[in-house]
């Protein structure tokens, strides 16, 4: 099978929905609680960078219901000025995936207070890195003789 068509087919069957940054926690709650969507399972979370629009980057989440065995995809508009809610409290596998957004594309997160979101302008500044010193390993060239890969020993 064709990969092409294969990649057509979902891309037209799978439903998706856009929502504003400010209702994305509230529907995702919905879908996630609500019985004839039952989404349990983040799959994973992706951005998308539109140079040329106003609100350039693009984020979006993919969930599964196991239960009814379906996907949707959640999609929304932000920029570096406007902030995501976590939905990690919903689903802990998103923890990763909104940090992978965050370090590919910039796109911040509102923390709700109980989730530790540790990035990596913290640890440019904290102690342990000013400790550490730049590590360079130098060596001299080497020529190797690959014509023959057995060199032969007298033992006598």
């Amino acid at each position: 099978m064709d990969n092409q068509f294969i990649f057509k087919y979902s891309w037209e069957t799978l439903p998706k929905k856009w929502t504003n940054t400010n209702y994305l926690f509230q529907l995702l709650c919905f879908m996630k609680l609500h019985t004839y969507t039952r989404v349990q399972v983040s799959i994973d979370i992706c951005g998308v960078d539109y140079p040329s629009r106003k609100q350039r980057f693009e984020v979006v989440y993919n969930l599964l219901s196991i239960r009814y065995n379906s996907r949707i995809r959640v999609q929304t508009s932000a920029d570096k000025v406007i902030r995501i809610f976590l939905v990690v409290n919903l689903f802990p596998s998103a923890g990763r995936w909104e940090r992978e957004v965050w370090d590919v594309f910039g796109v911040s997160h509102q923390s709700s207070g109980s989730t530790p979101y540790i990035n990596r302008l913290w640890f440019r500044g904290s102690s342990i890195m000013k400790r550490t010193s730049s590590y360079e390993m130098t060596q001299e060239f080497r020529y190797f003789n690959f014509s023959s890969p057995w060199e032969q020993r007298s033992d006598g």
